[in-house]
C-alpha cells in the first residue's frame, strides 16, 4: 500500500485489528477540504493517507443533496487549489458538474482514499510524539466489515467539515404522534413526489428556501417556518455576484461600511448587516434564486414557530393549525469532531476551531484543521495551502 508499511505483530495478533504506519499526515475526510489538502501535499511531494467513512469522495454532495442544487457562489471563488473549473462550465455549476470536477481533481492528483474507514478515535501520544487513529470498516457488504485498524502518524489533518452530521431538533409530537413523512433536507431529492401535498419546511436558510422553491415548482403546497428575521440578498447585484462584491469591498473597507453598502444596494434595512452576521454568528446570508418571488405570490406560505405536532396536523405558536402530509427539516448540520478527536486545544466543544480565520488551521503536536472557517470552499482552499 503506497505511503505505508504494516507493523506486523506476534502470531496471535488479531486478524481483525492491524496497525499501519503512515509516512506523512493522515487526512480524515475526503470532501473538498480533504481533497484540497491532499492535492497541495501531493504537489509538495509529501506522502499522505486519506480516510473516508463513506464509499465515495464528497459524500455530502453525492448522497445528501437535492437534485436542483447548484453552487450559490461563482465558480472562480469555489475552485480548489491547482485546478480551475472547466471553461465550458456555467458561472454557477450544477451539483453533477461539481461532483465531476471533484472526481477529476482526485484523479489528476492521484488521490485514492481508504473508503469505508470510519474513525472511532484519534489521540496524541506524548511519549512517542505520534498520533494514533483507530478506525472500523463501515461497509455492511464487505467481508471485513467491523474489522479494526490503527493508523500511526506524526501529523493529523481534520477535514471532516462543518456539515458532518445532520441537526434534528426535538419538537413535541414530531416523532411520537405525527403520521406523515418526516425527512431531513439531506434526504430530499425532488418535489415531484409531493405534488398536491401540504409540506412544512422547518428552517429558512439557503436549504429551506431552495427546498420550498422546488416544492412550489413541482405543484406542492409548501409552508416555511420563519421564527426570526432573515437576511435575504439577491445572488447578484448589478450583474455581479453579491459575494464577489462583498469580498472586494472588505479588502479596502471596514466590515460595518461593507454591510451598509450591501444593504443599500439590496434595499434592505435590518439591524445587523449580512457580513457582520456571518462573522459573529456563522450564519450565512440567504442568496435568493427565486424563492422570494414564490413567497410574494403566495405559492410559499410563511408561518411562525411550531408548538406541537399531532397525527396529521401542526399547531403553530400563534394558534394556527395546519393540515400536513410531510415535514422537511432544513435544520442544518454540525461538526462531529468532538465525538472522535481526543484533544481540547485546537477545537472547542462545538466542533469548530477556537481561533478565528485565518488562524484556525494549525494546532499543536502536528494537528491541523481544513474547512472549518465558515468561509466555504474558498476558506477550505486557503486552509489546504497553509497546511501543505
Amino acid at each position: 500500500m503506497e505511503n505505508m508499511f504494516r507493523l506486523m505483530g506476534s502470531e496471535d495478533f488479531s486478524d481483525r485489528q492491524r496497525c499501519i504506519w503512515v509516512n506523512g499526515p493522515v487526512i480524515v475526510g475526503a470532501g473538498p477540504s480533504g481533497l484540497a489538502t491532499a492535492a497541495c501535499l501531493r504537489e509538495e511531494g509529501v506522502p499522505f493517507v486519506v480516510l473516508e467513512r463513506e464509499e465515495c469522495i464528497a459524500s455530502l454532495w453525492q448522497k445528501r443533496t437535492y437534485d436542483r442544487l447548484k453552487l450559490h457562489l461563482p465558480k472562480k471563488v469555489c475552485q480548489l487549489p491547482k485546478m480551475p473549473f472547466p471553461e465550458n462550465y456555467p458561472d454557477y455549476p450544477t451539483k453533477r458538474q461539481f461532483i465531476d470536477y471533484l472526481e477529476s481533481y482526485a484523479t489528476r492528483f492521484d488521490i485514492s482514499p481508504q473508503f469505508n474507514e470510519c474513525v472511532q478515535s484519534a489521540r496524541y501520544e506524548k511519549t512517542s510524539g505520534l498520533w494514533r487513529i483507530k478506525t472500523v470498516k463501515s461497509s455492511p457488504s464487505s467481508a471485513v466489515s467491523g474489522s479494526e485498524m490503527e493508523y500511526i502518524c506524526r501529523w493529523l489533518v481534520v477535514a471532516t467539515g462543518e456539515n458532518a452530521e445532520r441537526v434534528v431538533p426535538e419538537i413535541d409530537g414530531l416523532t411520537t404522534e405525527f403520521n406523515g413523512e418526516v425527512i431531513h433536507s439531506c434526504e430530499y431529492k425532488s418535489g415531484e413526489k409531493y405534488r398536491g401535498k401540504s409540506v412544512l419546511v422547518v428552517g429558512c436558510g439557503n436549504s429551506g428556501m431552495e427546498v420550498s422553491l422546488d416544492l412550489a415548482n413541482h405543484g406542492a403546497n409548501p409552508s416555511m417556518v420563519v421564527r426570526s428575521s432573515v437576511h435575504v440578498l439577491p445572488r447578484e447585484i448589478l450583474g455581479k455576484s453579491t459575494f464577489e462584491i462583498s469580498m472586494i469591498l472588505m479588502k479596502w473597507l471596514p466590515l460595518w461600511l461593507v454591510d451598509k453598502i450591501l444593504l443599500i444596494l439590496a434595499w434592505l434595512r435590518p439591524k445587523m448587516g449580512p457580513m457582520e452576521l456571518k462573522v459573529l454568528t456563522g450564519k450565512t446570508p440567504v442568496l435568493d434564486i427565486g424563492a422570494m418571488e414564490k413567497i410574494k405570490s403566495g405559492q410559499v406560505d410563511i408561518v411562525p414557530g411550531i408548538k406541537r405536532f399531532s397525527r396529521s396536523h401542526v399547531e403553530l405558536v400563534d394558534g394556527q393549525i395546519l393540515d400536513l402530509d410531510a415535514v422537511v427539516l432544513a435544520t442544518g448540520y454540525r461538526s462531529n469532531v468532538p465525538s472522535w478527536l481526543q484533544e481540547n486545544d485546537l477545537f472547542s466543544k462545538n466542533g469548530f476551531p477556537k481561533s478565528p480565520f485565518p488562524n484556525a488551521w494549525k494546532g499543536k503536536s502536528g494537528l491541523y484543521a481544513a474547512g472549518f472557517t465558515r468561509k466555504g470552499l474558498a476558506g477550505a482552499s486557503a486552509d489546504a495551502i497553509s497546511i501543505a
